[in-house]
């Protein structure tokens, strides 16, 4: 594990040099795209099947906050800039890049980027995109995405203050598009690979509203165009002949299907029908893994696994409550009995292998697991609750088996030390981020991945205004941390405004982190390109194609 963190570390360091494109360099690289190696005999047939885990909520990337979303419309529609199979930030829309302090970043886009219709990709068509993220009126739910990289007017333009056409982006001519943030931001390009900051066509969405992105209206200027959407059945794509690198593009089709009970991805992969999962069945792991080696694909990533509170409902209202449920979770069970696939109990929401992220562990960090259920026994009692009156609550999780029965484990842990009586609520997909965003939870499973490899990405989740995270928490303390860690104006005191952050999750406890993650999935040998060193997981099926058996 720490061998491939100080990896990712030098990785990421690489694309900070190469794509922040500071004020005695301008950023230019060569085209990248699927590297089959020499030699390699390609099949007939180059059809790749993907498992994604749900059926998406939305192929609007203004609309959307998921991982199974981002999977698919980042073979649909293309950003600024891309990630290799390593994670180091590469060209996307955007050929080259350049800023002189950090603060005004200016994109020189590809002359031959076009729209799946034939039209040019456009500066104009970033500005329209960016100025409908932060639009009220589009109720994305990633608008604070824009808030957080500090971009002139866009806090204001979201809480209703002004038009945004006072965003700070503007179209210096057809192919240059230039960003003005109100702070520096060292990380801002990494910022600009991520979904919410994809270009919309807007000659399409204005036609045909929200029914933009079925399949006979969709226009996109990723590498693959949407031919086929069956909800909860699959989605199709074929190669976009206008994307700019399409010649280089190897799949013929692409196929997404939403299969949310691990143990049917299993079965289906095993039996021909999948390429590769979005994830393994926990129970079946070890068996996989002595019997399927060749097809076990494991890798850190940049995710964290918790426990929502909603701090504005009881019982969770109350901070000794939350720190009892939270303290009471044994970690080590889960990570090594229940899990056991080389996942990190989490203490903290930031995960280590995040580049630069090394804070002490807090307190009850520290313990012993028979010392944090003593304290959780204490809290407890001092909330009023005892074996004559036990704590109640209802735990909602989306629908996956993997969800349930660690949910179902950690009830239990709950049950016996603290005599806690909880009903495990589930539900799809859509409906279960839906009622996330209403508030109406009292605990809920929650997973966050970064949006780019810097702490931000984690800290940013819980500020108030964040209708993804922070909404059910909104403390003014840790807003003003964060407030701090944005004006920051060096790497040196922004590392510790984020040290200050986790430091004040422990103390106010909205969360309950459980584990660091590590992706699992089976993956066919016969699939060349797909990116195992990608600590993002993004997986851009353009790279890869199908090597014959």
């Amino acid at each position: 594990m720490n061998k491939n963190k100080n990896k990712n570390k030098n990785k990421i360091t690489k694309a900070l040099i190469l794509g922040l494109g500071l004020s005695f360099a301008t950023t230019s690289f060569t085209a990248f795209a699927a590297n089959v190696p020499e030699g390699t005999k390609l099949a007939a047939k180059q059809e790749l099947v993907r498992g994604n885990g749900n059926e998406v909520a939305s192929l609007d990337p203004h609309k959307t906050e998921g991982v199974p979303e981002s999977h698919v419309i980042r073979d649909l529609l293309e950003g600024l800039v891309n990630q290799d199979a390593d994670g180091n930030t590469i060209p996307g829309v955007a050929e080259r890049w350049e800023t002189p302090d950090n603060k005004t970043f200016t994109f020189y886009l590809r002359q031959d980027a076009k729209w799946s219709n034939g039209d040019p990709v456009t500066a104009d068509d970033f500005v329209y995109s960016f100025q409908r993220v932060v639009d009220p009126a589009t109720a994305s739910p990633y608008s604070w995405f824009l808030e957080m990289t500090s971009m002139t007017n866009a806090a204001d333009i979201i809480a209703g203050k002004k038009d945004k056409s006072t965003l700070g982006v503007k179209a210096i001519d057809t192919h240059t598009f230039q960003v003005h943030l109100e702070h520096a931001a060292p990380y801002f390009v990494m910022m600009m690979g991520h979904t919410t900051v994809k270009p919309v066509h807007k000659a399409t969405v204005e036609k045909f509203g929200d029914k933009w992105t079925k399949p006979e209206n969709f226009v996109g200027n990723g590498a693959f165009v949407l031919n086929n959407w069956v909800v909860n059945e699959r989605i199709e794509m074929v190669p976009n002949k206008f994307y700019w690198d399409n010649a280089k593009t190897v799949l013929t089709k692409v196929t997404f299907l939403p299969i949310e009970n691990q143990v049917a991805e299993m079965n289906r992969f095993l039996s021909g029908e999948l390429d590769f999962t979005y994830e393994v069945s926990n129970e079946h792991f070890r068996r996989l893994k002595k019997d399927h080696p060749e097809s076990l694909q494991i890798k850190g990533s940049l995710c964290t696994y918790y426990y929502n509170f909603n701090t504005h409902k009881k019982p969770f209202d109350d901070v000794r409550v939350r720190k009892a449920i939270s303290y009471a979770i044994d970690r080590n069970i889960v990570t090594d009995a229940l899990l056991g696939q080389g996942q990190k109990p989490a203490y903290f929401l930031t995960p280590e292998i995040i580049a630069g992220f090394s804070p002490e562990l807090p307190a009850y960090g520290k313990m012993t697991q028979n010392e944090r259920n003593t304290t959780a026994k204490k809290l407890l009692a001092e909330a009023g609750y005892n074996k004559s009156n036990p704590l109640k609550f209802s735990l909602l999780y989306n629908t996956s088996e993997n969800h349930k029965k660690l949910a179902v484990a950690i009830a239990s842990m709950w049950k016996k030390t603290l005599g806690v009586e909880v009903t495990l609520e589930n539900q799809e997909w859509k409906t279960y981020l839906e009622t996330k965003k209403q508030g109406n939870f009292e605990a809920s499973r929650a997973g966050w991945c970064g949006d780019y490899n810097e702490p931000s990405t984690f800290t940013s989740l819980m500020e108030g205004s964040n209708t993804t995270g922070g909404i059910h928490y909104q403390s003014a303390a840790y807003d003003e941390l964060i407030k701090r860690g944005i004006e920051a104006t060096s790497a040196e005191e922004r590392t510790q405004l984020y040290y200050a952050q986790e430091a004040q999750l422990a103390k106010d406890m909205p969360i309950a982190p459980i584990y660091q993650y590590v992706q699992t999935r089976l993956v066919n040998p016969h699939v060349g390109g797909y990116a195992a060193n990608n600590a993002e997981d993004k997986l851009y099926s353009k790279d890869m194609y199908i090597i014959a058996e």
